[in-house]
């Protein structure tokens, strides 16, 4: 039999030289070293052990080992990386030296449904004290974590909370002075209309004055509609000037919304992962059943 590199070997041992048991749930690979001439047992950890940690193992226990390499039964060489839980999968020839021994892993009991259960609430029981173990640093860690995240946020934060705050001041008493301009011009129409009907001409000519000014000013109150989408409110008109001024105002002392939007956000989004790292039963809820809660 050659293997895939094409090396013949001398000898092709029976499958009964390498032998392998299950103890305790542990493959137990028995095999006969060929310059100390004693068998020997290797137990190991089939989803952590590797064919090459294995085969090293068997070179240090025997010196004298010069070659030491797995092959797949067609001939294929079997990488070292491979996890020896794939290997007994299925049989393989194992190389020492010059001998190849050809080995029939046993097939492994299926557990129970009962024995599976158990394990299952083992390994969640296993996990469980690790994170009641390890939590503590790691919220520990992750607190450090998130104060700087704030300490460098609210820096950032603050040269624009103090620049917004002037345009916000800005805005504000241009859209004052505009209400303001706007009832001092309707008090000047009102004394104006007064003073045309009762001292320099009569009603029945001003009134059809008065008609069209009523009519002109619902014709700029269905302009603002067709414009906006929004109907002509007081406070809703204030808040959309106000905004107005502030966009401006924003624009031409080059203050970034946008960034300052995001920040906030952020600065939000922080203190709120904080707040749930403080309170051990919201940790793991998400914020909508937070929210909920409370």
């Amino acid at each position: 039999w050659r293997g895939q590199e094409g090396a013949p070997y001398s000898t092709l041992m029976p499958s009964d030289e390498v032998t392998i048991n299950y103890r305790h749930g542990l493959p137990v690979i028995t095999l006969l070293l060929p310059t100390r001439s004693e068998r020997c047992q290797f137990t190991v950890k089939p989803v952590v052990t590797t064919v090459g940690a294995f085969l090293q193992d068997v070179q240090r226990e025997d010196k004298g080992i010069e070659r030491a390499e797995v092959f797949a039964t067609d001939g294929t060489k079997v990488s070292d990386a491979t996890l020896m839980e794939v290997l007994l999968m299925n049989d393989f020839k194992l190389v020492i030296n010059n001998t190849a021994y050809s080995v029939s892993p046993p097939v492994k009991d299926k557990l129970s449904s009962e024995h599976a259960t158990e394990m299952e609430d083992i390994k969640s029981l296993v996990h469980r004290l690790f994170v009641a173990l390890h939590l503590e640093d790691h919220q520990i860690r992750k607190e450090r974590e998130l104060l700087q995240k704030l300490d460098h946020l609210k820096g950032e934060l603050l040269p624009l909370e103090q620049m917004k705050a002037r345009i916000m001041n800005s805005a504000d008493a241009k859209t004052s002075r505009l209400l303001w301009v706007g009832l001092a011009l309707m008090s000047t129409q009102g004394g104006a209309l007064a003073w045309l009907t009762w001292w320099v001409y009569s009603w029945d000519i001003m009134e059809p004055v008065t008609y069209f000014i009523t009519y002109g000013s619902a014709m700029a109150f269905y302009a603002y509609f067709v414009l906006t989408k929004q109907d002509y409110i007081y406070p809703q008109a204030k808040d959309r000037q106000f905004l107005h001024y502030f966009y401006r105002k924003s624009k031409k002392q080059r203050f970034n919304v946008e960034r300052y939007n995001k920040l906030k956000d952020d600065l939000a989004e922080a203190e709120e992962s904080l707040r749930r790292l403080r309170q051990p039963l919201h940790l793991r809820l998400p914020i909508q059943e937070i929210n909920d809660k409370e």
